[in-house]
């Protein structure tokens, strides 16, 4: 997980760095203001962060490794902050307007110092403001992840002339004059994220006035520089995360053969953009905090041609505005759960939105579908209350209980509109009831599923809001054919349908830990494939058993067939979720072109599943699934055992009559157990000596030579076995610490020894 602040990445490797410096500070929200140019094949863009200071943190971003816990940095807060939001609907100049944005950013982009310069690391400096090399080292450096943007200018935000701020009185800790502006502007953005989820309204027309806000007077100019994988921001003679401005307004403009959007037509042949659900994720469409741990939220005007559907992860349908005289339409979007910026998700279009045939609603009431799926919203999860940050939570809705099936629509080019209608829009409201009687509450309140070009190179990808689907899921049935030509779409639609629960609204924390996602939904796949179909249960056991068949001949010649490397389902082993002290990091084999087509973390992920499920009942497993969601929505999680879970973990093992040399191998491997505390260590110990495991004797000795406070009654193991070693290690260890142990335990110790 070491990384170097300027390091390019080793192309030997494949590893994707993650270079933002989480640990130091965090974008709370994201203002973007986005303008799709099919004509040069660029999306120019104003991305305004809203940034909050992590606390205990240096200076310098080349620290050592470290767990790195990140508190929040409040010191400075405003103890109260009225909700009045009088005169915000006042401010409607489009921000470019306003700024000038785009003749100013065209200006000084044509003036901007490229340098090529290579660092102790050889990294290229691809690109910097001509005042970059004015600024020091000692000065703070917020790390944003960045690929193929050219960055024009980078300002601070003055929020403070803003004229519904004052509106807004701040008390912050000295009520003097002598308070500073950049403290009051801290204060205030402070207060502004932290607003209460009741206030979500209020807060993002906040937002969106702060991000229209001119530059900062006399101190609008941060220096910047951008290398292969990120951009660096600077304030001159500002050395602490604290101190840095809390706005920032980033112009750019993205290029053509960038990685996180694709530029080709449709199935009519008409062009369209997306997002391709790229390895590098969206550093080349806007600049962000990559990693999962960067929780944010966002809202994003589209100005897009006027014949065009723009699609994105929203909460709202979007209703287009005309953009004055020109002939573009602004599309306006946003989300208010806090989720990484990787699943920020945009489509730009020719798309036509398939209808039924009947003429009724798309999301028509589940008893006019005539399904019968049982009714979940009275079990007892819902007495668990949530554990994540304070956000409007559909799980506390007592209205959202009962909504099986959730607003959605279906969009695609002309050509394929009939096969959506028949298939897609036939089985959507089936497998969403059925998703909720599986796993409850639906995360989002709606859902779009759009038919992407030809080029698109999966099956289908899940995002917040919507879901891209490839046209070979769509059935080729034609009216009054069976419907077992819909089982490919049906099945992966209730797969994607699974992503909302397991891999967005649920996400892990380290992203080698592909199989939280994938392999969730893969094992969910067919159990809620089976109830929209409501088959019985020897039908579903039938479906289940043929399906997992294939699986396993489908991971057995994977497995023969590629790198080993590739075949670990958690590639980062006993590193998982470590980070350096910046935050920053790597995605283990990310851009290897192998892995992109390798199903490991769908199919390995999906067998334990089902070993698992196996052994406490399907239905039990399915009911800990319910109260799973419930505990741990709107949280990242690993898979990583805590030190109380090892600890039982071993003591069910310790109930084992026998257990192979290999067993204990991958155990000590596996969770480096020779590393974990002393409580986990002595139940490995003990396993050790039951089961007279050689190769881990070492340890027993350096348990009982370090630990004594613990280790008494591991001679009386070591003792009642009667194996030679084992009483003559436990023999040796007591002669080179006698000395020094406390009487009352060398008495006893003596006692079993001797």
């Amino acid at each position: 997980a070491r990384t170097c602040l300027n390091g390019d990445l080793n192309p030997d490797t494949h590893d994707l760095p993650l270079r933002a410096n989480t640990n130091h500070i965090l974008v709370r929200h994201y203002v973007l203001d986005l303008t799709v140019h099919f004509d040069r094949k660029v999306i120019s863009g104003v991305a305004i962060l809203f940034l909050e200071p992590c606390s205990g943190v240096r200076s310098k971003p080349e620290d050592d490794i470290g767990p790195g816990a990140i508190e929040r940095d409040a010191t400075i807060a405003a103890d109260t902050m009225e909700d009045s939001t009088k005169g915000l609907g006042k401010t409607t100049t489009r921000m470019e307007k306003m700024l000038d944005a785009k003749e100013s950013s065209r200006a000084e982009f044509v003036g901007l110092s490229r340098v090529r310069m290579h660092t102790a690391s050889k990294t290229k400096i691809i690109q910097a403001s001509h005042l970059w090399e004015t600024t020091s080292d000692s000065d703070f450096t917020l790390v944003l992840d960045c690929c193929d943007l050219d960055v024009s200018k980078v300002e601070e935000v003055d929020v403070m002339s803003v004229s519904a701020m004052s509106n807004l009185p701040l008390e912050v800790a000295c009520e003097s004059s002598a308070v500073s502006s950049v403290s009051q502007q801290a204060a205030f953005i402070q207060k502004l994220v932290s607003m209460p989820s009741s206030k979500w309204r209020e807060k993002h027309q906040l937002f969106l006035l702060c991000s229209r806000a001119p530059g900062a007077q006399d101190r609008s100019s941060l220096h910047f520089n951008r290398d292969q994988w990120s951009l660096h921001v600077r304030k001159k003679s500002i050395t602490s995360p604290q101190e840095f401005p809390r706005v920032i307004r980033i112009f750019y403009e993205t290029r053509p053969t960038g990685g996180s959007v694709r530029w080709t037509t449709d199935q009519d042949n008409r062009v369209c953009v997306y997002t391709a659900g790229s390895p590098i994720n969206n550093r080349a469409l806007f600049p962000c905090q990559e990693p999962p741990v960067a929780m944010s939220t966002w809202q994003a005007t589209v100005r897009a041609p006027s014949e065009c559907v723009v699609l994105m992860s929203g909460e709202e349908q979007a209703v287009p505005i005309e953009d004055g005289d020109t002939r573009f339409l602004i599309w306006n979007y946003y989300v208010t759960m806090p989720m990484p910026a990787s699943t920020f998700t945009l489509a730009v279009g020719h798309w036509y939105r398939t209808t039924r045939s009947d003429s009724t609603c798309c999301y028509s009431p589940l008893v006019d579908e005539g399904l019968s799926v049982t009714d979940y919203s009275s079990m007892l999860d819902d007495a668990i209350s949530c554990s994540h940050g304070d956000y409007p939570c559909r799980f506390t809705e007592q209205s959202t209980r009962s909504q099986r099936v959730i607003p959605h629509r279906v969009f695609g080019p002309v050509c394929f509109l009939q096969k959506a209608q028949m298939g897609i829009l036939k089985l959507l409201p089936q497998c969403l009831a059925a998703a909720h009687a599986v796993l409850g509450v639906h995360p989002f309140p709606r859902l779009d599923v759009l038919i992407v070009p030809t080029g698109f190179s999966s099956l289908a990808m899940a995002s917040p809001h919507i879901i891209f689907l490839s046209q070979s899921v769509l059935c080729a049935a034609t009216p009054g054919s069976g419907d077992n030509s819909l089982s490919l779409c049906g099945s992966r639609m209730c797969h994607e349908i699974a992503h909302s629960w397991f891999g967005l609204v649920i996400g892990a924390r380290d992203w080698t830990e592909e199989w939280i996602s994938e392999g969730f939904a893969t094992y969910l796949e067919d159990i809620i494939w089976a109830q929209a179909q409501q088959l019985s249960l020897q039908e579903t056991a039938e479906q289940s058993e043929l399906k997992a068949l294939l699986r396993w001949r489908r991971l057995s010649d994977e497995l023969q067939n590629s790198e080993e490397e590739l075949q670990i389902l958690r590639p980062n082993m006993e590193n998982t979720g470590q980070v350096s002290e910046s935050g920053s990091t790597m995605v283990k084999h990310a851009l290897n072109p192998d892995k992109t087509f390798m199903q490991v973390h769908y199919l390995k992920g999906y067998f334990l599943l089902r070993f698992l499920a196996n052994q406490v009942g399907e239905q039990q497993f399915i009911d800990f699934f319910r109260l799973f969601v419930k505990k741990y929505h709107g949280q990242l999680i690993l898979s990583q055992l805590t030190s109380d879970q090892l600890v039982m973990l071993l003591e069910l093992l310790l109930e084992e009559s026998e257990l192979s040399v290999a067993t204990m191998r991958a155990l000590q491997r596996t969770y480096n157990l020779h590393n974990q505390d002393a409580e986990v260590r002595h139940r490995w110990c003990e396993l050790v000596v039951k089961h007279a495991y050689t190769q881990g004797y070492k340890d027993v000795e350096h348990y009982l030579l370090h630990d004594q406070a613990m280790g008494v009654y591991l001679y009386g193991e070591l003792m009642v076995h009667e194996d030679p070693k084992q009483q003559a290690l436990a023999r040796r260890c007591l002669s080179l610490v006698q000395e020094e142990m406390d009487q009352s335990a060398r008495r006893v110790v003596e006692e079993m020894v001797l």
